[in-house]
């Protein structure tokens, strides 16, 4: 069995408990016995599911639509047969 078929098939199994999970988490999201953290935890992945997660802000630098490009420059020997087999 080739491993892409074999996450095709978790994907579909996990798939087909998709409403049992969001019920679920529906449960723990009204329990007045659930902790404030799970209660939180399962509204916001509730939230996550049906309208996506909110886009998070890039890190480092002052401006977070910059981005850096690198250049590399690679010095390869004339007589190096393994350069010349891509143009040939």
């Amino acid at each position: 069995m080739s491993k892409a078929r074999t996450l095709t098939e978790i994907r579909s199994i996990a798939r087909s408990h998709t409403r049992t999970a969001i019920n679920v988490l529906v449960g723990i999201m009204r329990s007045k016995d659930a902790t404030p953290a799970a209660r939180v935890s399962a509204a916001n992945s509730i939230l996550d599911r049906g309208w996506g997660k909110v886009a998070q802000p890039l890190q480092g630098g002052d401006d977070p639509l910059k981005i850096i490009h690198r250049i590399e420059r690679v010095i390869v020997h004339p007589g190096d047969s393994s350069e010349k087999g891509a143009g040939s």
